[in-house]
């Protein structure tokens, strides 16, 4: 499988943790994805490796800041040769749109996209912290935002891929977290889907952690995945 469409997320504390189980991964099944936690403790030299490896790598450091300084710290995760980034939406026009001019000038830039509205955060939470509308409606707004600054795509829940998917056409990218396989708990994400509901949904690719990480056998839970969206 040449282009994979599941991102496994390797959410380790250390180098090591994340390597073990990237050994235990196909490359040509998966992506992989390195967050803050990974990020903070491994930096750079892990990147590195898990690409000699033969993976892509999804960097996945939410950045959201003043324009100038995550245009340039997208430059920089240009040049470790990763194959995604992302910001948050929220950071506004001015933010994405720095960022996207930045990466335009690369021969081959990274796919950028941005981040609307975590999976971990419901309607009352929303609330909380003064943002109007529901869920979907912000994911929405969000996401058509994006879009107009150039983005490649957006992170969103699945049960948001198929509103995203007529209001942004078919060349958006639509990158789903929250993916449960239909036996696996839901942890402490919200708004869930399996693999084969946001395949559906419209999803491009499905971000899978713990479903995988923590399985006996990595790599045939990896696979079951691919069975489950298959059928």
């Amino acid at each position: 499988m040449s282009d994979p469409r599941v991102i496994v997320a390797l959410d380790y504390p250390d180098a090591a943790g994340a390597l073990k189980l990237a050994s235990r991964l196909d490359p040509g099944l998966c992506r992989l994805k390195v967050g803050k936690e990974l990020y903070t403790a491994a930096g750079p030299d892990l990147v590195e490796k898990l690409r000699r490896s033969g993976f892509a790598i999804f960097l996945d450091l939410k950045y959201h800041d003043i324009p100038t300084t995550v245009a340039g710290a997208c430059l920089a995760a240009a040049e470790l040769g990763v194959w995604m980034i992302d910001v948050h939406a929220l950071g506004g026009r001015a933010m994405m749109e720095t960022a996207r001019a930045a990466l335009s000038r690369r021969r081959a830039p990274p796919q950028l996209v941005a981040v609307t509205l975590l999976t971990s955060i419901g309607a009352a939470d929303m609330k909380e912290i003064g943002l109007a509308g529901d869920p979907q409606e912000t994911v929405v707004r969000l996401a058509r935002l994006a879009q107009a600054c150039g983005l490649d795509g957006v992170v969103c829940s699945a049960e948001e891929a198929e509103p995203l998917r007529r209001q942004c056409g078919t060349e958006f990218c639509l990158v789903t977290p929250g993916i449960r396989p239909a036996a696996s708990a839901r942890d402490d994400q919200q708004r869930v889907a399996t693999p084969r509901q946001a395949i559906a949904s419209g999803a491009d690719f499905l971000v899978i952690g713990r479903p995988i990480t923590r399985a006996p056998d990595p790599l045939a839970a990896l696979r079951a995945v691919h069975e489950e969206i298959a059928r």
